[in-house]
């Protein structure tokens, strides 16, 4: 199988959520590109792994960046210019790899729909899974060394609790 995904959080505390979020994101990255690199595969699993990529790129990965520009920016924000900075970069980066990911999900989906398409579509996919990569490297590093640890400092924990539980609705909408 292409594809090993990561175990849910033991413990509902927002810091551990979005860094298994952020693991999510490198997993399904990775799991892209292994599905570009992929040979003699059977169509079902180049199907099954395609279909995981796309539901990850087209579905999830839009909420976990909700729950950063919804959730973490306007309780975060106002609080230190040089942490107003990086959030400001966050959303910035955000909005920047959408055409990347929406192209994933377009390769993905149509892997999904037609495996045996896999040689032709996979020199593409292999070049935008690779993108992302590059892309989602310093993002992610960026976010949990500059924005995360204001987490802590900046917002008590019912604020925390508020933002889980905003984050666990747009889950169940």
């Amino acid at each position: 199988m292409l594809t090993s995904i990561g175990r849910k959080p033991a413990s509902p505390e927002l810091l551990d959520l979005l860094l298994e979020c952020h693991g999510r994101i490198r997993a399904f990255t990775t799991l892209a590109v292994r599905l570009s690199e992929a040979r003699d595969v059977p169509a079902a699993e180049i199907a099954d792994s395609a279909e995981r990529v796309a539901q990850y790129f087209g579905r999830a990965l839009p909420l976990h960046a909700q729950d950063e520009e919804l959730s973490l920016v306007p309780r975060l924000r106002g609080h230190d210019e040089q942490l107003d900075d990086e959030l400001a970069e966050m959303c910035e980066e955000h909005e920047a790899h959408e055409e990347s990911v929406a192209e994933l999900v377009a390769l993905c989906s149509a892997l999904r729909d037609e495996p045996d398409r896999h040689l032709e579509l996979a020199p593409t996919l292999g070049e935008t899974a690779r993108e992302l990569q590059a892309h989602f490297g310093p993002h992610l590093a960026r976010e949990e060394q500059h924005i995360f640890p204001a987490l802590a400092t900046q917002l008590d924990a019912n604020t925390r609790a508020e933002i889980v539980k905003e984050m666990r609705a747009r889950r169940s909408a």
